[in-house]
């Protein structure tokens, strides 16, 4: 059973959600044919996004290595990006529960009320077990490694929840939500995004894609912007005029096909999520239900794509600093272009480009420092379960760890029953912040219903 249910896991994302939107599609009344169509441009989403992805990292984290390798610095922690963490996840042994788990606990909070939100995506199910692995290798107990994973789950789903009109307006796609861990970096980026408005010439100013555009004409399309800033990267990391044009264009056509792939998640999604509002009408009298997804959907925003790429010299620059500072050992590569933070931050902000790559700049020292506080411990999980090679006197980690925040303060807190009094003091903070965030959320939620 565990060989056939790790055989479908390994499909990938790409696979697995569009077989489970497929199923789901059937089970509420949807025809086989328009069932089968979305699932299947779903997938073609996915796809399309990862490859798209995958030729931007495979351009950016050569020239940011090549950047710090000649500014003499010595970073022994390699970002290698979240796969290899999903690998060591999946060699835990207790792994395949937290699928069960997952579902049972939407379920009964869907029975009972105390969310609208059905969680379909399955697939990234590996990050509760990620923490949960992380849990037991700072607590040793696995009973608290289960009641942290329960939390995450519960606290995506409110997020969800809280998140779903504001998603909404920016999406442009009705009846979903996205429940992936990132968005719980809202509980931290909410209330420095407020402290903003008390900053001259922030407040009531809005500065996103269009009206960037509006402001400075040819040089706010992405793909100008994509050339200028991956040039830039280029010309700092050393490159010929030949590496400099390549590198320039190639990040100007990522830029380009980004938004026009995201366009495809709104051609799947659509019908299913309407079919899905209507089912559900039938079957919660007066409730709304919304689909949780991975974030891939809103990869159509350009502010998205403009912030992950203006961010990643700040990055860099901000690596070194750490580094000299002996706050950080991580050489961002894997994490570079920060896809875990820039979504939550176009939600938090409204799409607010300046406000973005201010609350990036000052969440990245907090990447980076809970990734070098947990790559001697990941690390030493690789080699256990010897799902990678790693060279002597080296860590591995994943840089952006989708909420280094989360994880570092539940893991932490668990920590209690051996004694880690500073966990549960900062576990404290982190819950009289959650409920600021759930009562600013909500307000902003009004907003949205009077303003619709």
């Amino acid at each position: 059973m565990n060989g056939i249910i790790h055989y479908i896991l390994d499909l990938g994302a790409g696979i697995f959600l569009p077989a489970i939107m497929i199923l789901l599609g059937l089970c509420i009344g949807m025809k086989f044919k328009r069932a089968f169509t979305s699932g299947l441009t779903l997938g073609i989403a996915f796809i399309g996004m990862g490859v798209i992805l995958g030729f931007m990292f495979g351009v950016i984290s050569p020239a940011a290595g090549k950047f710090v390798e000649n500014t003499g610095f010595k970073l022994s922690t390699i970002d290698v990006g979240w796969s290899p963490l999903s690998a060591i996840a999946w060699a835990w042994p207790y792994a395949l529960a937290l699928f069960p788990l997952q579902i049972v606990v939407n379920i009964l909070m869907l029975a009972f009320g105390f969310t609208n939100v059905l969680n379909v995506d399955l697939w990234n199910v590996w990050s509760k077990i990620l923490t949960s692995v992380i849990v037991v290798s700072i607590t040793g107990s696995l009973p608290a490694a289960f009641i942290i994973a329960t939390i995450q789950i519960i606290v995506e789903l409110k997020s969800g929840d809280l998140l779903q009109k504001p998603i909404e307006r920016i999406s442009k796609i009705p009846g979903i939500t996205c429940t992936h861990p990132m968005m719980l970096q809202g509980i931290l980026l909410a209330p420095v995004n407020r402290l903003l408005d008390f900053i001259p010439g922030l407040k009531g100013k809005r500065v996103d894609a269009a009206s960037l555009k509006e402001k400075i004409g040819i040089f706010g399309e992405n793909s100008v912007m994509g050339f200028i800033v991956g040039g830039s990267i280029a010309t700092a990391a050393g490159y010929d005029v030949k590496g400099i044009l390549t590198t320039a264009i190639q990040v100007a056509t990522a830029l380009t096909l980004f938004p026009m792939v995201a366009k495809l998640f709104m051609q799947a999604l659509s019908p299913i999520a309407d079919a899905t509002s209507n089912f559900m009408k039938n079957k919660f009298k007066d409730r709304e239900i919304y689909i949780g997804l991975d974030w891939p959907f809103l990869a159509g925003s350009a502010e998205v794509w403009v912030c992950a790429i203006i961010l990643v010299p700040i990055e860099l620059v901000l690596a070194m600093v750490l580094s000299k500072m002996g706050l950080n050992t991580v050489l961002p590569l894997g994490g570079i272009i920060n896809i875990c933070f820039a979504p939550v931050a176009l939600i938090i902000t409204g799409g607010d480009l300046i406000r973005m790559i201010i609350l990036g700049t000052m969440v990245t020292p907090l990447y980076l420092g809970v990734a070098t506080n947990f790559a001697p411990m990941v690390t030493e999980l690789a080699r256990q379960v010897g799902t990678i090679d790693i060279q002597a006197g080296q860590t591995i980690i994943w840089s952006t760890l989708e909420a280094p925040g989360f994880r570092w303060i539940m893991a932490h807190a668990a920590n209690i029953i051996n004694g880690d009094i500073k966990g549960i003091i900062v576990f404290a903070v982190y819950v009289v912040l959650a409920l600021w965030y759930y009562k600013y959320m909500k307000k902003v939620n009004e907003n949205i219903n009077q303003v619709a």
